[in-house]
């Protein structure tokens, strides 16, 4: 996720960040996703370095959403862009949190009352950047210094604890490491590199210990989101350096012994900047946020895993302006996109042939806020 203005603001916050790709908090908002005339909530971050928040936005039946309470971390954000897809995760009634600026993971539980920090622990790291979990599970990647991922266990009351040795090297000191994830099974762990082109695979033992990285070289140039379709299919989105016209998608299948082969791509889409990806649940669509064009690029996707652009010319729907993270509401009816240079949300229906509907753009985000999850 570098030359007109568009270009190097978006590729700054989202994808550049290769050397390192608001409300008044209350206490008695009542978060809608688990009140009766609500169906779910969107949750984002606004990283600012005096203290990270989650912003919660209820989500009614019709994808419209409504500000409904800020509550703390307990950490401190970055105040700018992480160049990476995962920086804030959902987990059933739970949020996982990257505190880039204190490199600290937050676990925050979600009920009718708001959010209530429940444990903060170092990600022993710099730079938290993505985090992932798979049953008792946890990885975070940490995007600064050398660079690491590191693995802990989640215990029945949420709290994390560091399982040892399960601190692994990333391919290089330099990676511009994007994204982290478990794979459906929860055997392998993939993470992506912006700046050295590549994709890891590490295997997770049983007991959550995992292997040293497997590296293969990515098919597309400059790696950066990531999400799984159906059967360990994984669909990656090529940046390309933010250059002009060449964003891409690109899809692999992984097996459970890490082995990563090419299904189709690069497929292009003549934007520029390819950030996030989400699939929904059926597994027939799939989406991508360019962020120096300011718009959303849809996929639908073979039983064998193969992309295809639902529109011929690359756009799906126009954003505000530099939209980075992405979300799905839970059921795939609604998708939700973080505008870093628009301070904004994008809101949007998913239409049963793939296509976007818009439903507006709610304002007032703090400038640097990244990361966004959705029930």
């Amino acid at each position: 996720m570098k030359k007109s203005n568009l270009f190097l603001t978006g590729l700054t916050l989202c994808l550049f960040t290769l050397n390192g790709c608001q409300e008044d908090s209350t206490t008695d908002n009542t978060i809608a996703s688990k009140a009766q005339n609500n169906t779910g909530a969107v949750y984002v971050m606004d990283n600012a370095t005096s203290g990270n928040n989650i912003l919660v936005y209820n989500r009614s039946s019709d994808g419209q959403l409504t500000a409904a309470g800020v509550f703390p971390t307990g950490g401190l954000g970055s105040g700018g862009g992480l160049g990476s897809q995962g920086s804030l995760i959902i987990d059933e009634d739970y949020l996982y949190a990257c505190n880039a600026g204190s490199n600290e993971i937050s676990v925050l539980h979600i009920s009718k009352s708001g959010l209530t920090l429940v444990d903060k622990i170092s990600s022993n790291g710099i730079r938290p950047v993505s985090v992932t979990t798979h049953d008792n599970l946890l990885y975070v990647l940490n995007a600064g210094g050398t660079g690491n991922i590191s693995g802990f266990t989640i215990s029945d009351t949420h709290h994390l604890y560091q399982i040892q040795n399960a601190i692994k090297p990333l391919s290089s000191s330099s990676s511009g490491a994007a994204q982290i994830q478990f794979n459906e099974s929860g055997s392998q762990l993939v993470v992506t590199e912006k700046a050295t082109n590549s994709i890891l695979t590490y295997t997770v033992s049983i007991s959550g210990l995992p292997s040293d990285a497997v590296v293969y070289p990515s098919v597309g140039a400059t790696p950066f989101g990531f999400e799984f379709g159906k059967n360990n299919t994984l669909i990656v989105s090529d940046a390309f350096g933010g250059a002009a016209g060449l964003s891409a998608l690109t899809s692999y299948s992984l097996n459970d012994n890490g082995n990563l082969n090419l299904i189709t791509g690069p497929v292009g889409n003549g934007q520029a900047a390819a950030c996030w990806v989400v699939v929904t649940n059926n597994g027939r669509f799939c989406y991508t946020t360019n962020t120096a064009s300011g718009n959303i690029s849809g996929y639908s996707i073979t039983n064998s895993g193969a992309l295809e652009l639902i529109d011929n010319n690359g756009i799906n729907a126009l954003t505000d302006a530099g939209p980075i993270d992405m979300y799905l509401s839970r059921d795939s009816k609604y998708l939700y996109t973080l505008n870093t240079n628009g301070h904004s949300i994008s809101m949007f229906r998913i239409n049963n042939n793939g296509g976007l509907t818009s439903l507006g753009n709610i304002s007032g985000l703090l400038a640097g806020a990244v990361g966004m999850a959705a029930e």
